[in-house]
């Protein structure tokens, strides 16, 4: 390991490839990455220095500042500097402390960052928190901290010391600079619990595997070679149950386990899930009325079919194939409704069987896996800052081990302005996360909780609760303040230091006597709050520093915790938070590097570098993904998940999806945003199949599942299952070869020996004879290794824009490319592998989002999905080419999924069809005999049955049924209808789809929530509705007048199709009201376009068929 000790600053840039590695995460992972090791400062003007020996003799302006540069040697067993916490520690903060750079063609760097913010930071997992300098003289070094902040005095004489300095110390003589006596090694480390009754994992004696080479010489013998007598007794650990290494065949196989009898036989054994079926007397009706409707529907066709309109042949030609499809079409969206089911939860029994205190584990250490929270923004501007900082800070306040949480944020964008706000909000996380565990906060979204209405006192026992609340509400409300000022701060900040470097420019221009009145050229950076380059996005876009092209960075905001609670007090701190945790998840900032000539796949990208760069770091075994306006509005909803991953059959699982509920929509849901039909419908019958569809948030990913592999086939693994351990990634494909391992996930060390841990560790308990594949209890209460510069470089790595080139991710692995709805594609492809998916509906909505309630908003977001549904059919996700694993009412959803986008075709000749039928007098059958009334009357009684006895079953309102029948006409009359027309453009002519980012409100509108609502914004989406919608009231008008003015009105012939006309423009009624705006002022383009498209149709039907009285009636034609 190299480093460097300057004087002036601290600031000096780390590449720790080629560092020694340890593990990262609570998987030991080797982190052998062949990087080369390459160290830099980064300088005040943003510029990378070199600073190796021949550049430091070269360069007389560095090598003042730079005299003591030293190498240290990595660990070797001649060169044991370090073997205590003190120095695990201190190398974690350093990292936790560093942004990280890197990608193509360009050296991993880290930046130590002496201020994130311009705000003061307290809490001590924060990059940039407070603390007190070094006392080694012209150092402007942080002393080391521990988990609670305080000092870390590795000397008795209690001489405070950095990290830098505390490791040139220890490499060149071992001497307190203080007291200059020798540190003792060992002294410092902390307190070992005692898990020799196998509930740990400890640290093997092939030191290859972990990462960790530096054992203790105290661990030797004399011979130098290791001794495990030594090592079993300085780690009180034994072979044996529940420890990384088990023993072989016929040893001590059949021992007794300390404490397992009495675990095992303490509580009987309880799922953790169960399956509510429908109640007989709904369901039984309902599956009849479907098969009674499907009989009328086959006699009605079957008369339209025989009993054609001789007068009006092209007229009954339509019809008839539109009412084929439509029957195609309802076919398939009913049939997948046959079996829909219930699903509850038990909270307690998965508490007390993952952290109940038992003899082995008698702190209640948590059993549970790791869970990484993904949360993607792309563009600061159109998801404002402020709704993504509440959705992590709801993520960091979840009710979930502490330890097992990773929160990670990308920033597709690149953004300075993101990241601030980032480490705005895990600075504010120190006092909204304990006020939230202190009292029992639902929800845990700031912005939400302090805007709810209603008494905040009930339910609450403290008696300081509400003057905590009030405390925390002033603080949030000046969080609220430092957002919303972050844009101008940092302008500010960047015209201040871009106006001193042109006057150092300057200065040397006249210094150098140059012309000064030449224009100075000098970039117009973006500047960081400790006065260095943003390495990302700049307000000024330049080249490496614009949307598309700039370097990947990577910064650990919040370091891992402690593995044990960190009680609070009442000193030094706003609230009391005595016996309250006040811990914080793992979070992580990360945008990924991008560069010009590469294809990043917009979100399925990011997604895939999430995936990658979780895994180096935590490894959690499941993902759950969420939009950056989509929070937790349930602090249980990922045990809830947890409870159906970790239930008896719970491996061959592949996510757990969630409902997406909404807030901020208009009470009468106009655009039918709240979804409740497909939500509390679709995706409940799809639940009794295969599984619900994947819908882009609110997901819960087993992460071996996303890595492309099928579920694990329990007849092929019985004699591994047998002893319950961890396999390798060829044990569940037998076609991946090893050697071609870079092939399919590329060239990561780390990342390919991380699959099979992230595997292990997501199984249930193997506690019940039923759980066939399963691990041993306790395995995972091992504290997880601290971070080092090598994980995070790696991390840095496999976000680079190069990584993917030639590999399998987007193909097989990770989120599928190719379509503008990746997330229906990316569950079909695991559906389609033979795995099976859960949808959770839990009694309190789990996440809550925004949705667009203005008209053209929702249009374009459902032509977004439209697009990506064409894509789809015309694409090998085509639900007919899927495999035999896909079961058969599975398929027919998916198909439907890819062929409802079709539907708008038929729907719109469909439309003009009663609007033809009065302007020239003839209907879609020759007359209306008893036959056609008849079979019509009885598809319509099947329709409102089956619509009352879904809503029974579903949940969902008569008037939500309503407004998706209406919606389902007026989006298929528009947006299904542009997707169409765009997804034949890009197969047929290769044109490429762009669509526009959904915009999210940030919710500062305090006069009219509903603003949005009355907002008109034109859209060519909007001209076949209007057309429709005008044609059939011209129809109306020119056919009633028609019939008053015959000698002998024909009224039959125009409640017919004046019928029809009003059904039509019934469903067409909420578009009309939005066109009309707050006050039913309508745009005058509106009136323009429509006017002219229906007098030109209008005037075009007079030519083809003029109008005549050969009929007998009046003088009247049409002008």
């Amino acid at each position: 390991m190299a480093s460097l000790s300057s004087q002036p600053s601290k600031k000096a840039i780390r590449s720790p490839a080629g560092a020694s590695s340890s593990s990262s995460g609570s998987h030991g992972k080797a982190s052998s990455t062949g990087q080369t090791v390459k160290f830099a400062r980064r300088t005040s003007s943003g510029r990378y220095v070199s600073l190796s020996r021949e550049d430091l003799d070269m360069s007389g302006e560095l090598s003042g500042d730079y005299m003591n540069y030293t190498v240290h040697i990595p660990p070797t067993p001649d060169n044991q500097p370090m073997d205590t916490s003190v120095a695990a520690k201190a190398e974690e903060q350093y990292v936790s402390n560093s942004l990280f750079t890197g990608g193509f063609n360009s050296v991993t760097r880290a930046h130590l960052m002496d201020k994130v913010i311009d705000s003061e930071v307290n809490h001590p997992q924060m990059a940039g928190s407070k603390g007190s300098l070094c006392a080694m003289p012209a150092c402007d070094g942080k002393v080391m901290k521990d988990e609670r902040g305080e000092d870390v005095i590795p000397c008795e004489c209690r001489f405070k010391i950095c990290r830098d300095c505390y490791m040139d110390a220890q490499k060149d003589s071992g001497l307190c600079p203080g007291c200059k006596e020798p540190y003792k090694v060992g002294d410092f480390e902390d307190e070992i619990p005692n898990y020799s009754s196998g509930a740990l994992s400890l640290p093997g004696p092939d030191d290859s595997k972990t990462g960790r080479n530096n054992m203790s010489m105290m661990k030797r013998n004399q011979n130098g070679e290791f001794d495990h007598n030594k090592w079993l007794f300085e780690t009180q650990g034994t072979y044996g149950y529940g420890n990384a290494y088990w023993p072989q065949d016929g040893d001590d196989g059949d021992r007794e386990l300390p404490g397992s009898s009495l675990e095992s036989s303490d509580k009987p054994w309880k799922p953790l899930s169960r399956v509510m079926s429908v109640a007989t007397s709904i369901i039984s009706p309902y599956r009849l009325l479907i098969l009674i409707r499907l009989i009328v529907m086959g006699f009605f066709l079957a008369w339209r079919i025989r009993n054609p309109n001789e007068d009006a042949m092209w007229l009954w030609l339509m019809s008839v194939i539109c009412e084929v499809w439509f029957a195609f079409s309802w076919i398939l969206d009913q049939i997948p409704k046959i079996h829909p089911i219930n699903r509850l939860t038990d909270l307690e029994v998965l508490r007390d069987k993952f952290e109940l205190p038992s003899p082995s584990n008698p702190t209640g250490r948590s059993d549970l896996p790791g869970v990484d929270l993904f949360v993607s923004t792309a563009d600061p501007e159109k998801e404002p800052p402020l709704v993504t900082a509440n959705t992590i800070l709801s993520i960091l306040s979840v009710e979930y081990p502490v330890e097992k949480l990773a929160c990670y944020v990308s920033d597709d964008g690149g953004a300075l302005l993101t990241f601030e706000a980032m480490a705005e909000a895990a600075s504010f996380a120190d006092l909204w996360v304990p006020f939230c565990r202190k009292h029992d906060i639902e929800p845990r979204n700031p912005e939400t909780y302090f805007s709810m209405k209603g008494d905040p006192t009930k339910n609450k026992k403290r008696l300081d609760f509400v003057k905590d609340r009030r405390k925390v509400k002033r603080e949030y409300d000046e969080f609220k303040v430092r957002i919303n000022g972050l844009p101008n701060s940092i302008r500010r900040r960047s015209e201040a230091f871009n106006a001193r470097e042109e006057m150092k420019v300057l200065k040397h221009m006249r210094e150098s006597g140059s012309d000064t009145l030449e224009p100075i050229k000098v970039q117009k950076a973006t500047w960081m709050a400790d006065g260095t380059h943003w390495p990302g996005t700049w307000a000024v876009q330049s080249r490496e520093h614009a949307k598309g092209d700039h370097a990947g960075i990577l910064q650990v905001m919040l370091k891992p915790p402690s593995s044990d609670p960190l009680m609070g007090g009442s000193e030094d701190q706003l609230l009391d938070f005595t016996d309250v945790d006040i811990r914080l998840p793992m979070f992580v900032y990360m945008s990924r590097e991008k560069r010009p000539g590469y294809d990043h796949n917009k979100k399925a990208g990011a997604m895939n570098a999430l995936v990658r760069s979780s895994a180096v770091l935590s490894n959690g075994p499941f993902i759950l993904n969420l939009d950056c306006d989509h929070y937790i509005f349930n602090c249980n909803a990922i045990r809830e998940g947890m409870c159906f991953m970790m239930d008896k059959g719970g491996e061959d699982i592949c996510y757990i999806q969630f409902p997406q509920r909404f807030e901020g929509i208009d009470p009468s849901d106009r655009y039918a945003n709240h979804n409740t039909v497909f939500f509390d419908g679709n995706m409940r019958a799809l639940d009794g199949i295969q599984g619900p569809v994947y819908v882009g948030t609110g997901c819960m990913f087993r992460r071996f599942a996303l890595y492309g592999f099928d579920p694990p086939k329990i007849e092929n693994m019985t004699d591994k299952i047998a002893e319950t351990e961890a396999l390798k990634a060829i044990d569940f494909d037998p076609d991946l070869d090893v050697n071609l391992l870079p092939k399919r996930f590329g060239n990561s060390t780390i990342l390919a020996e991380s699959i099979p841990i992230a595997e292990f560790q997501g199984r249930p308990i193997a506690d019940h004879p039923g759980v066939k594949y399963g691990r041993p209890p306790g395995i995972l209460r091992s504290p997880r290794d601290p971070l080092d510069a090598t994980i995070v470089a790696e991390a840095v790595s496999v976000i680079s824009c190069w990584y993917e080139d030639k590999t399998e991710w987007g193909d097989r692995v990770g989120w599928i490319y190719g379509s503008v709805t990746e997330d229906v594609v990316t569950g079909y492809r695991m559906h389609n592998r033979g795995w099976r998916s859960i949808y959770c509906v839990t009694k309190r909505d789990s996440f809550r989002g925004s949705a667009p309630i203005n008209l053209t908003d929702r249009l374009h977001q459902v032509l977004r999905w439209a697009t990506g549904s064409v894509e789809i059919f015309f694409s090998r996700n085509n639900a007919l080419m899927g495999t035999r694993k896909l079961k058969c009412l599975q398929r027919l959803a998916y198909l439907n999924v890819g062929v409802y986008p079709f539907t708008s075709l038929f729907l719109i000749v469909y439309c003009f069809l009663p609007a033809l039928s009065l302007f020239t007098g003839h209907f879609i059958v020759a007359n209306l005999n008893i036959a056609f009334l008849v079979l019509l009357l009885a598809l319509s009684l099947c329709l409102v049955g089956l619509a009352i006895l879904e809503v029974k079953w579903s949940g969902v309102s008569l008037e939500d049924w309503w407004r998706n029948e209406q919606f389902w006409l007026i989006s298929g009359t528009s947006a299904h209808f542009a997707a169409v027309v765009q997804g034949l453009l890009k197969v047929i002519a290769g044109i490429e789809i762009s669509f526009t980012l959904t915009s999210k409100s940030g919710g500062d509108d305090v006069d009219d929530i509903y603003a949005d609502l009355y907002m008109v914004k034109w859209t060519s989406l909007m001209i076949p509705p209007i057309v429709i919608g005008m044609i059939n009231i011209i129809a109306i008008i020119v056919a009633f007048t028609r019939t008053i003015l015959q000698t002998a009105p024909q009224w039959n012939q125009f409640i017919g199709g004046a019928f029809f006309s009003f059904w039509v423009l019934a469903h067409l009624y909420p578009f009309a009201k939005g066109l009309m705006g707050r006050r039913g002022k309508t745009p005058t383009i509106v009136f323009v376009w429509a006017g002219l498209i229906a007098i030109t149709l209008s005037l075009l039907w007079i030519a083809i068929n003029p109008a005549n009285n050969a009929a007998g009636g009046a003088d009247f034609t049409f002008p």
